[in-house]
């Protein structure tokens, strides 16, 4: 596939629209928007990646790697591999064009169905019927699927394994993944999965229906401009217009004269939960009104990384890459397949056990992972066998997801976004997580340790890589950030609660006001879905954004 974006140089003044951030919701606001005919902007922070440019060497993996807190920085600032660290809790995200989808797991679920009855939704999100249709348009576009060789694979069948205390079987799990060639409905070729689980470091071999293979295409083919190395710092309201004030990524970034911005009519802020976050926070320093509920409501997802170490048989969970770094039986894409459990008890108490794989240019840290972890006969027979042949064919990689109480902050501090969250680690549903871990792994004969990876590089802290919240929905501004089409509420009083500022908008992960209990992929780009419906319905546009030519009525 032909690269999608342009030299910043090239950028307009003005645009219809201008959509900052290109993941999940950015990537349908582009596609849908520009379908209608608007004349479309897409600015990202990171550097965009084509198929067979993702790292998957351990040196390669590093230059990509970016470390943020309140008082470190370290790596370039368009590392793909984004961790921030937080003061109570380290939180994981992708950085590039098609945002966290290029090294997602792509796991695509639609919460359980209490989930959006929650009081914590705008009551048109549970009354209207527009999500179903929208799931619909997501599924559509984004064809999860599950991997036909799923129960072949030795990694299923340890689960298998690891499941049988909890008397539930795994099922093969719905990924956005493509298992044979085919051409998308974007009309971008793919590949057929070689099961060499590297997902998690970006698809060498054009696989995975990530953002950039989907919504970005469509947005380009109905002429839309992408620019990437561009981070934007705030929005103001000018002239009747909307100004976004950008610098590029890199080095440049700290020069006055590379700085620069573009007017819209129609801003959408769509650059993840921490970054919209942010945006909407330096701009309302900068005198931006908005709801004093912005940065609160932080979920991590309820989300837990954890290993099974010297189990009794074969897992196969560590990626071979493309092309293969070793010879084995095959691994499979990342999540394979998941054990839901407890699903008839209460909402908070369910959660789903996933099988992971640890991507091939991450394998050489695994001795030094686990030496702090007592696992040190381990990680010396792996520097004699390797880690295909050695105790780390053992490995067992688990992933979770459940429900928290999106109790956290997000603030800026020393001019940097901020995680805080106050007896994050007392959360019931780590305690739960563990204990299914620790359960699921003795089954098998191994030991359970958690967070092994991010241990030498992090604090021993929770860490989520499905941020949520932030800027939350709600009924009006003493509830949300944002109300059920996204449009980010004005500062008010009582008597206008319910004001908005005409013409910004929020898409992405961050409009949760609570935890989903699923990967949140598929709930984010299907609550964009529908605010873009309600966007062209508000505006009188008519027509089907997928064909070239389209009628555009004005607004009654």
């Amino acid at each position: 596939m032909q690269s999608l974006s342009q030299p910043l140089d090239t950028i307009g003044p003005h645009y219809d629209v201008v959509v900052i951030g290109s993941g999940y919701g950015g990537g349908v606001a582009a596609a849908r928007l520009a379908g209608y005919g608007c004349r479309v902007c897409v600015l990202e922070r990171g550097k965009e990646f084509l198929a067979g440019q993702f790292p998957d060497k351990f040196q390669a993996i590093r230059r990509e790697l970016q470390i943020t807190g309140a008082s470190t920085r370290f790596g370039s600032r368009d590392g793909l591999f984004d961790f921030r660290i937080g003061e109570d809790i380290d939180v994981f995200v992708g950085c590039g064009l098609g945002g966290g989808s290029l090294i997602n797991a792509g796991v695509a679920m639609r919460p359980d169905a209490r989930v959006f009855q929650d009081n914590a939704w705008p009551e048109e999100i549970r009354r209207d019927g527009l999500l179903d249709d929208a799931f619909e348009r997501a599924r559509g576009m984004m064809l999860p699927a599950t991997n036909p060789q799923a129960e072949q694979l030795t990694k299923y069948r340890a689960l298998e394994k690891a499941s049988e205390p909890f008397g539930v079987k795994p099922h093969a799990a719905e990924v956005t993944v493509a298992f044979h060639d085919m051409v998308n409905p974007a009309g971008v070729e793919q590949t057929a999965c070689t099961q060499c689980g590297d997902c998690l470091t970006g698809c060498n071999v054009g696989a995975k229906t990530s953002i950039a293979l989907t919504y970005l295409p469509e947005a380009k083919r109905h002429g839309a401009e992408i620019f990437t190395g561009v981070s934007v710092d705030h929005v103001a309201r000018a002239d009747g217009q909307w100004l976004v004030r950008y610098t590029p990524t890199g080095d440049k970034g700290s020069d006055a004269e590379a700085q620069g911005s573009v007017s819209a009519a129609t801003v959408i802020i769509a650059a993840g939960t921490l970054g919209s976050t942010e945006i909407l926070l330096r701009s309302q320093e900068k005198g931006l009104g908005v709801s004093d509920r912005l940065g609160h409501g932080f979920s991590a997802n309820g989300d837990i990384i954890g290993f099974g170490v010297g189990a009794d048989e074969r897992v196969n969970a560590i990626g071979v890459g493309h092309p293969p770094k070793a010879e084995i039986d095959m691994v499979g894409n990342c999540v394979s397949g998941q054990t839901r459990l407890n699903a008839n008890d209460a909402l908070e108490l369910g959660m789903f056990l996933q099988e992971g794989v640890v991507p091939s240019g991450l394998a050489p840290l695994l001795p030094l992972a686990f030496l702090p972890k007592g696992a040190l006969r381990d990680a010396a027979q792996s520097l004699l066998k390797g880690v295909y042949q050695g105790p780390f064919s053992k490995l067992h990689s688990f992933f979770a997801v459940g429900q928290d109480s999106a109790a956290g902050r997000l603030f800026l501090k020393n001019g940097r976004l901020t995680v805080a969250w106050e007896g994050v680690a007392d959360e019931g549903v780590y305690e739960r997580v563990d204990a299914v871990m620790r359960e699921a792994a003795n089954a098998t004969g191994a030991s359970f340790i958690k967070n092994a990876l991010a241990a030498p590089m992090m604090r021993e802290k929770p860490l989520t890589a499905h941020p949520l919240g932030g800027c939350g929905m709600g009924a009006d501004a003493k509830s949300g950030v944002v109300n059920h089409k996204c449009q980010v509420f004005r500062k008010s009083s009582d008597k206008d609660g319910d004001a908005v500022h005409a013409g910004l908008f929020v898409c992405d992960g961050s409009v949760m006001p609570r935890s989903l209990g699923v990967n949140p992929l598929l709930s984010i780009t299907a609550l964009a879905e529908r605010a873009m419906v309600l966007l062209a319905r508000d505006k009188g546009w008519r027509g089907d954004t997928r064909t070239d030519r389209l009628e555009l009525t004005p607004a009654e």
